[in-house]
């Protein structure tokens, strides 16, 4: 969308009176409109170019149908943004816009601000995909085999530590806030190490009952408790040659950290029900988001395990204290969704990337990945919007409060919104016209003040019932006494505008 031109704006109805007030909205705006009376040429504008910033397109229409020109369009133009128009607002209606690609749907007859605000977002969104256009990945996924990215200080020390301890099998503590990454830590360890031809078995200590956790572990005999119906082979056995990561073990019960402590003590393990020791050769990674000291001092850990397993520490910093790694995690997050054919997004507009830089994380990298993959699906072209992103990450990232929803006219902040002066001839004119067309059937308050040349601090009746009567007589006298269509301007019956017309002591003369 260029400075100098203003944005083009195609409207595709085969009904003209549609087009025609629809278009007059979108003009008071100076927008640049055009109008295709089918589905067939709408799809022939796009095709033969240059393509408009923006196009609504009516769902029924004779011939090529709203949803069968939108998959034309979007084949023609991934990237186009298009409004679905309909005057039925059903699942169905709004699952298939979204399905296929609408940026939104809007509900006939046309509310003007609606329109405006929607049109203005849309176009917003629009300008944001093309200051992505020269977006360039800042890394190459399949440069990280290991999973774990980041460039960062604290990062490139963590990268050295685990260098360190590839080349022996001293056992490894990892601590780190839940989500930061501690398992992909323990893999890359396995993965360089001389055990990479072995088993790596991770152990969810957190995850497992405490009465079944050794025989997880350790595996049991046939008869050994009830249910035991075969004999069992545990993880330490499996893990022969190889390496067990055992995750959260600050959750494991003091019974099952004597067993563990006798594994590294003696090498050896025997079965829940058993009578022989079976010796294993495994190497031992743990993982805790505790306070491990706090919990031998208050001995809900066993200070001689703790010592065993804490040779070497590696921790896991919060994604909060490297914010510098977040533009990675996020373009490796989207290579690998593009390559597995879980999303079509591969960019994210540098507004929404300033939003992600400056949230705090409590999830850390889990959070941040499960985001990307949740943007990713939400987006209608090939880049994440700031839109695209949850209300909750921007008001806390400190947006202030989060974009109105697509076609949500801005709120007032004040009673002065409210009151105006009284609109000229022309302006009166023209509102009586859109109302007439059928663009306007619901104003807002400050549009029906405007229009019916009200001032709050001059009224001598409630406001809503003022409104009310001064709606029902204009839009009686607009439409020449026709009951009937009054009664579908205003929405609701005839019968209900009888009703209020008898309430309200008005004649119908």
């Amino acid at each position: 969308m260029s400075d100098t031109k203003a944005p083009s704006i195609l409207v595709i109805d085969d009904d003209a009176e549609v087009c025609y007030s629809l278009g007059r909205v979108l003009s008071s705006k100076k927008y640049q409109v055009l109008e295709a009376g089918s589905g067939e040429a709408g799809v022939a504008v796009v095709k033969k170019g240059p393509a408009p910033d923006l196009i609504f397109l009516d769902v029924r229409m004779g011939g090529m149908s709203g949803l069968e020109a939108l998959q034309h369009i979007r084949a023609a133009n991934p990237k186009q943004l298009v409004i679905l128009m309909t005057a039925f607002g059903t699942a169905q209606t709004a699952i298939e816009a979204m399905k296929y690609g609408a940026f939104d749907y809007i509900m006939k007859p046309f509310d003007p601000a609606k329109v405006l605000a929607l049109a203005e977002n849309a176009l917003k969104a629009h300008a944001d995909m093309r200051s992505a256009g020269d977006y360039k990945p800042s890394i190459n996924a399949d440069d990280y085999r290991e999973g774990i990215v980041g460039a960062s200080p604290v990062m490139q020390d963590v990268f050295k530590v685990i260098g360190q301890v590839t080349a022996s099998d001293v056992t490894v503590m990892i601590t780190g806030e839940s989500g930061t990454g501690k398992e992909l830590v323990a893999r890359s360890i396995w993965k360089h190490s001389h055990r990479a031809k072995g088993n790596f078995i991770a152990v969810n200590c957190a995850a497992i009952p405490d009465n079944l956790i050794e025989s997880e572990l350790f595996g049991h005999e046939k008869g050994s408790f009830t249910g035991a119906t075969n004999q069992r082979i545990g993880k330490f056995e499996l893990c022969d040659r190889g390496t067990i990561f055992l995750d959260e073990i600050g959750d494991m019960a003091l019974a099952t950290q004597t067993k563990i402590l006798r594994v590294l003590q003696q090498g050896e393990i025997q079965r829940v029900g058993g009578i022989d020791t079976i010796k294993v050769d495994v190497r031992i990674l743990a993982a805790t988001n505790k306070d491990l000291e706090s919990m031998v001092k208050a001995k809900t850990f066993r200070e001689d395990l703790y010592y065993r397993l804490n040779v070497v520490r590696i921790k896991m910093p919060p994604l909060r204290d490297r914010r510098e790694d977040i533009p990675q995690i996020v373009d490796f997050t989207l290579q690998n969704l593009v390559k597995q054919k879980k999303a079509r997004v591969a960019k994210v507009a540098p507004e929404a990337m300033a939003v992600l830089a400056r949230y705090d994380w409590p999830g850390h990298v889990r959070e941040l990945e499960n985001l990307v993959y949740r943007s990713a699906v939400i987006a209608q072209g090939d880049t994440i919007l700031v839109k695209d992103l949850p209300v909750e990450v921007l008001a806390a990232a400190g947006t202030g409060s989060p974009p109105a929803e697509p076609g949500t006219p801005p709120l007032p902040t004040g009673a002065g919104h409210l009151v105006s002066t009284p609109p000229t001839t022309t302006a009166t004119q023209t509102a009586t016209a859109d109302l007439v067309a059928g663009a306007n059937p619901a104003p807002t308050v400050g549009q029906a003040l405007d229009f019916l040349h009200i001032e709050l601090s001059k009224l001598d009746e409630p406001l809503l019932e003022r409104l009310e009567r001064e709606m029902i007589v204009r839009s009686f006298k607009a439409l020449d006494g026709n009951l009937a269509r009054t009664a579908e301007l205003l929405g609701m019956t005839r019968a209900t505008l009888r009703k209020r017309i008898e309430e309200l002591g008005l004649q119908p003369s």
